[in-house]
C-alpha cells in the first residue's frame, strides 16, 4: 500500500505529461489523466490481486519515463 502512494505522490507532484507517451512499442499514452485513473482506480479497490500486477509495472514504468526526461 506505502508503494501504492508512493506513485500517487509521485504523479501528483510531476505535473501533467505533454502526450503522446511510449510505454513500449506496444503501449502508447494518449490520455494522460485518463491512464492514470483507469491504473490506480482498480489498485485502490484489490492492490494484491495477480490480474492488478500489470497495473502496477505500467505506472513504474511512466515514472521511470518521467524521470528519466525531466
Amino acid at each position: 500500500m506505502q508503494e501504492l502512494q508512493e506513485l500517487e505522490d509521485f504523479f501528483a507532484n510531476a505535473g501533467k505529461q505533454q502526450v503522446p507517451i511510449f510505454l513500449n512499442q506496444a503501449t502508447e499514452i494518449t490520455d494522460y489523466d485518463h491512464f492514470l485513473q483507469s491504473h490506480f482506480q482498480p489498485l485502490k479497490a484489490n492492490l494484491t490481486s495477480k490480474v492488478n500486477q500489470p497495473l502496477i509495472y505500467r505506472l513504474k514504468t511512466l515514472k521511470l519515463i518521467i524521470e528519466s526526461n525531466a
